[in-house]
């Protein structure tokens, strides 16, 4: 089987990740993959923060968790990195454009040998002020929205395979 195809049809979400932090090199190749998503006119609107300052990190999970009672400890299950997609909300497929960035990065990091995960409320945490004040932080301003958190790590887990719906596919 061709290795893309192998790759998208190996890939889970990993939600236990050990400590070990991921070099800097693996992160770079994941939102390189990333960047280079088709996008709507090819306006590129999204962009992407690569998180592992952990301090950082930990703010944006607690603002992540505090959207959703759900989450009573780590929404990003103790990974080491977030990657975050923001888009430029000018741009009319920038919600298509940042998911299409996620969908890269998830099966870049799988087929590094990585877990991750996509985890929503990044729309929502990018809103608060908290959010927008590490944006600022970090120089970042212009109206852009929080389209997707892509958590990266090594898995402590080896996810099982589900079975996938059928009658998905209909030829015409």
């Amino acid at each position: 089987m061709n290795e893309t195809l192998k790759t998208i049809q190996q890939r889970r979400s990993v939600k236990k990740y050990k400590s070990d932090a991921v070099p800097k090199a693996l992160l770079e190749q994941i939102a390189q993959a990333g960047i280079q998503a088709a996008s709507g006119l090819n306006k590129q609107s999204p962009i992407v923060l690569v998180i592992t300052d952990k301090a950082i990190r930990d703010k944006l999970s607690k603002l992540n968790a505090g959207k959703d009672p759900f989450f009573r400890s780590d929404p990003f299950y103790g990974a080491p990195a977030v990657l975050v997609v923001l888009a430029d909300k000018s741009v009319p497929t920038y919600i298509y454009d940042g998911s299409l960035v996620m969908g890269n990065m998830l099966l870049a990091a799988q087929a590094l040998g990585l877990g991750a995960c996509w985890i929503h409320r990044a729309k929502e945490t990018f809103e608060m002020e908290e959010g927008k004040e590490i944006l600022r932080q970090i120089g970042l301003d212009g109206e852009y929205e929080g389209i997707g958190n892509c958590i990266v790590g090594y898995p402590d887990t080896v996810p099982e395979e589900k079975p996938r719906k059928e009658n998905r596919i209909y030829y015409i």
